[in-house]
């Protein structure tokens, strides 16, 4: 966790275009696989955590197999970090907390929108977020039983770095049952 810190440091310094997106892989108990892009909110070492719809596609998939994966990739440092673990949710008080610390307009549009879900169109979303902000102008918005934050428990980490004539550099973490971390350089 260390080490993702440092790098993750670097890449704000680096000037890195959302230094903090991420690809977060999920499956089914089918193990149907899917993916999307995420925002990383918050590591520690507790793990990589994210917000979301519980009722969502990856939010059901989670429900299902509480399983995932993490890419982060830092083009201009030609560096990413790869992150397999089990899921859980956050606590409620964590989730109410980042919740809160948005900005009004996305707590109204995470409250207005069935994620995932057919809509018609465009302006079933554009209207439910009017109805709302107009419910909730000048007060707190609530936060939507069906959102909150998961968190990503590793139990491996992979550091790559590019490095030239295909001779990148990969070393992964991998926990270990009785504590601490196995470290393995891989071939590339």
């Amino acid at each position: 966790m260390k080490q993702f810190a440092a790098w993750f440091a670097d890449a704000l310094a680096a000037g890195e275009i959302l230094p903090e997106a991420m690809t977060l892989a999920t499956s089914t108990r089918n193990a149907e696989p899917s993916s999307r892009m995420v925002l990383l909110r918050g590591v520690d070492e507790r793990g990589f955590g994210f917000f979301t719809n519980y009722d969502s596609q990856k939010g059901r998939e989670l429900a299902e197999n509480p399983r995932a994966a993490l890419v982060i990739y830092w083009p201009k440092l030609g560096r990413q970090v790869r992150v397999v673990g089990d899921v859980i949710k956050q606590s409620a008080e964590e989730s109410t907390a980042y919740f809160h610390n948005r900005p009004v307009p996305s707590q109204l549009s995470a409250l207005a929108s069935p994620q995932s879900q057919v809509i018609p169109d465009r302006t079933v979303l554009e209207d439910s977020v009017a109805a709302l902000g107009k419910r909730y102008e000048g007060g707190p918005v609530p936060l939507p039983q069906n959102w909150g934050g998961y968190r990503v428990i590793p139990w491996s980490i992979e550091f790559w770095l590019h490095r030239e004539n295909r001779l990148h550099d990969r070393i992964r973490y991998s926990r270990q049952a009785r504590g601490g971390w196995r470290i393995d350089r891989l071939a590339p």
